[in-house]
């Protein structure tokens, strides 16, 4: 379900030229015939800022949610995530959502995305928490340096 929402959502992003989306929480729900907390988890965990979007949310009446795809235009964009990366612990979640936003703006072919995403693996890290975060983190934040490496001093 949270797939068919998310793919939903995304759908009404990619037709809008602006990259933003106004809904009401009660309507998505109506649509896909859940609760209104089922929304809450796709917005939470499948359109966070590491995913490139931001999303602004107002309670009451059903809820109005907003929903803004985020550009990386630069190397900039991404050394942002870079400092974002370093010296945090980063979930398998939250890193191939990181993955998929690099993905989507161009940053990574699809088989490099794979690549990374079998790399950050809980089954590849077998370590304990928090220190498999740890390394994920480390992991991510080489994936980014690299991305942010002038093409032309190659």
């Amino acid at each position: 379900m949270a797939d068919q929402i998310e793919r939903y959502i995304k759908r009404l992003l990619e037709q809008q030229e602006e990259g933003v989306v106004e809904l009401r929480r009660n309507d998505l729900a109506k649509i896909f015939q859940c609760v209104p907390s089922q929304i809450n988890y796709v917005l939470s965990t499948r359109f966070a800022l590491e995913q490139g979007y931001l999303v602004e949310s107002r309670r009451g009446g059903g809820g109005y949610i907003r929903i803004v795809k985020l550009q990386m235009e630069d190397d900039k964009e991404l050394r942002k995530l870079i400092d974002k990366t370093s010296n945090n612990l980063i979930s398998q979640q939250v890193g191939e959502g990181l993955i998929e936003r690099l993905q989507e703006e161009g940053f990574l072919t699809r088989r490099e995305a794979m690549l990374v995403k079998a790399i950050i693996r809980r089954e590849a890290l077998p370590l304990e928490l928090p220190l498999r975060d740890m390394v994920r983190a480390n992991i991510l934040k080489a994936v980014l340096l690299t991305l942010t490496r002038d093409e032309f001093n190659q």
